[in-house]
Order: structure tokens, then sequence, then C-alpha cells
């Protein structure tokens, strides 16, 4: 028979280590939950070893922690590989597997070496005594600030497969709704690309030869055409310091984006431009309308679920009106009313609905509800906008053309006078 070795912690903190005989891993575990231990760590034991005082894994588990990826493999933690974790490890709460055998289950099942590995790391923290939520917190990369407060509400009020079951709802429409939204601009992109290309390709090889048919002759050129020739001097003899310039100019913007300062501005701006600003306002109400609603139908009370749902906004500047909100729903006030202040994110009509919804007791429902017909809205204006922004970037795709066409054209009219 198997031996594993293990290392546990006892009732009063002390860690002891050993080897247990077993069928297979999981029986192994069992026993050791049976002497009133808390594992630590388990893994199948070669012939002959003993029990390592360092507490590093041996057999098997060695060998996970010694992972290399593979061809083809994730480098990080996926959305999709995140929303699989957050199903299965509801799924097995919800069929009454204790905790930490749960996630023993689901870092050993990870197809994904980076899923083992992040799995077991989260694994290990939780065995060691700390919190799911505060466990998740040392990875920022993989766990949004929004899942660890939706985890943490569920701890606390002891429901957290219910949430966990929400959030991987949550996930799927966040990623469904973000798939129409980069679908809807894959085609305007690639008519920008196309134009840039289509560009540098006229000031680089087309004009230049047009040139040589010009500099035969002393005329004076129209002005059109002398900006069109200076463009092209300048991108074909300056085009690398140019390109340079563009790179700075964009990691200085992307670091500007980043400070509380530039995000704010920049925020707030894109709210004011027309049609945009709009669109981004009713996104940003979707997204805090299904939050909220999915925490209140989860049992989390108001205010933790105000200050959770707040933080899925996105927009700071949309996020600030929204926790004055939650100030005076702490002071008293219904939420409705509360809400009626911020008219950007929540027009009246919304205001209303939330009232109605609040008085009846049906509020996380409502929520949900505007939730869905948000979005259906969302997505029939991308798919308006969009049909508009393709034959605007094939205007703009031939306007540009066409005025470099003009301008080297019409001084070819003139040639022939110069020839007599």
């Amino acid at each position: 028979m198997p031996q594993f070795a293990y290392k546990a912690l006892q009732l009063d903190g002390v860690a002891v280590e050993g080897l247990i005989d077993a069928s297979n891993r999981h029986e192994a575990m069992r026993q050791v939950e049976g002497r009133g231990l808390k594992p630590i760590r388990l893994a199948e034991a070669k012939a002959g070893a003993k029990p390592t005082r360092s507490g590093a894994a041996t057999g098997g588990e060695a060998e996970e922690g010694g992972f290399s990826f593979k061809l083809g493999q994730p480098r990080k933690i996926t959305p999709r590989i995140l929303e699989n974790f957050t199903r299965l490890l509801s799924s097995l709460l919800a069929a009454g597997v204790p905790f930490s055998r749960a996630l023993e289950i689901i870092h050993r099942e990870a197809a994904e070496p980076v899923a083992k590995a992040k799995w077991k790391e989260i694994h290990g923290l939780v065995i060691d005594g700390m919190s799911l939520s505060d466990a998740m917190a040392r990875s920022p990369e993989t766990f949004p600030r929004v899942y660890i407060a939706m985890v943490e509400a569920g701890e606390t009020g002891g429901f957290l497969d219910v949430v966990l079951a929400q959030i991987a709802d949550f996930q799927a429409r966040e990623k469904e709704l973000q798939g129409r939204v980069l679908t809807a601009l894959m085609y305007p992109a690639i008519l920008l690309v196309l134009a840039i290309g289509v560009l540098i390709f006229l000031l680089v090889f087309f004009i230049p030869r047009f040139q040589l048919v010009f500099q035969g002759f002393n005329a004076q050129l129209p002005l059109l055409t002398q900006m069109i020739v200076g463009v092209s001097e300048a991108v074909r003899h300056y085009g690398l310091f140019l390109l340079a310039g563009v790179v700075i100019a964009a990691i200085s913007a992307r670091n500007w984006f980043k400070s509380e300062k530039g995000r704010r501005t920049w925020e707030g701006m894109v709210l004011r431009i027309p049609s945009v600003g709009p669109l981004l306002a009713q996104f940003a109400m979707a997204r805090f309308c299904r939050m909220l609603g999915t925490l209140l139908g989860a049992g989390v009370p108001l205010i933790n679920a105000l200050n959770v749902a707040r933080r899925s906004i996105g927009n700071q500047v949309l996020v600030d009106a929204v926790s004055e909100s939650i100030d005076r729903v702490k002071e008293g006030k219904p939420l409705g009313k509360s809400l009626a202040q911020n008219r950007t994110l929540f027009p009246g009509a919304v205001v209303e609905m939330i009232s109605v919804a609040e008085e009846s007791g049906k509020l996380d429902q409502e929520l949900l509800r505007l939730a869905a017909t948000t979005e259906g809205d969302l997505d029939r204006q991308l798919r308006g906008l969009v049909a508009l922004a393709e034959p605007l970037m094939l205007f703009v795709i031939a306007a540009l053309v066409g005025t470099i066409f003009i301008g080297m054209v019409i001084p070819i009219f003139s040639l022939q006078d110069h020839i007599k």
C-alpha cells in the first residue's frame, strides 16, 4: 500500500510530520483529518522515505512545484480559467465538500500548469489559516478587487458558495458583453490600420516618383502639392525620429493615465464627449446594478453591497459620485433618493424604478432586470455606432487618398504649358 508523507497542525498550533498508509490521496487526507490534524502538505512518499524536517514536499508534489510551461499553455490566469475556478469551487462547496479539500481537488485537477501553481498557492495559504479573500488579495494580478470584495462578503455572511456562483455568472456576462464590444470595434479598427498603411505607402513610395517628374520644370507647384511633398519628405527623412516621438508620447500618456490625477481628468473628459460619454455611463450603470442586485440576492447587507458594487463601475469620477450616495444611505435615506443626486449615472426613470422596487421589497430583482434591459440597449446602440463608423472610416480613407491624388494631379495639367 502506498505511503504518504504529511505535515499538519495540531489543535494547539504545533506542526507535526509523519507517514501514513493509504490506498490513495483522498484516503490519506481523510485519515489525517480524522486524527484531528489540519493538513498543510500531503504527498506520496517514495520507498524508505522519512518525514522531512523542512516541510518541503516530496514525491508527486515536488514534481508539481517544478513544472515547466508547454507550448500553447497560458502563462497567466486568463478570465476563462478564473471563471472555471470560481464555478467549480462554488459547486464543490454547495455539494458539501470541505473547504480545504475542495481547494485541493481544484489545484490537483487543473489542466494548465500556471493554474495548478496558483490554486496550490491559494490552498497553502488557506491551510495556514488565512481567509480565502486575504489569500486572493496577495495575487491582485489574478483576482480583481471587486472579486475579492465579493468573496469577503460571502465569507462574512456564511454563503460563500452562493456568492461564488453569482461571481461566475457575473464574469460570464461581463465576458459576453466585452466580446460584443470587441467584435463591434474590430472592423473599424481594421479600416483604420488600412488607412494608415495606404497613407504611408503613398507618402513613402508614390509621391517621390511624382517629384521626379516635377523637378525638371521650374514651375511653382500649387500650395496643396507643396504641403503633400513636404509631409512626404518629412516621413522619409525623419520617419524614425517621428516614430520614436510617437512611442515616447504614448509611454508618457500611459504613465499619465495611470496616475490618480491623470485618470480622473481623462475619465471626466470622456464623459463629456457626445454619444461616447452617455454610452459609457450606461455601461457603468449596468455593471453597478447587476453587481448590486447579485449581492443583495445573495444576502449581503445593503451598505456592504453598495461598497462592493461601486468598485465595479470603473470610472473614478462616477465612483466618487456613487460614494456620496452611499454616505446618504448610511444616514438612513432611501437608496432611490440617494442615487437621484447622480443624474449622469442614474436617469430619472431608473431612480423611480429603484424607489418603487425598494418600497415593494424586490430591489434585487429590479436591479438585475434594469441591468439586463440596459445591456440590451447598449448592444443595440453599439451596433448603430458601428454601422455609422464603418462608412465614416471609408469616407476618411477616401478623403485622405483623394486629397493626395488631387494634390499630385493638379500640377500635371500645367506641365504641358511648360513643355510648350
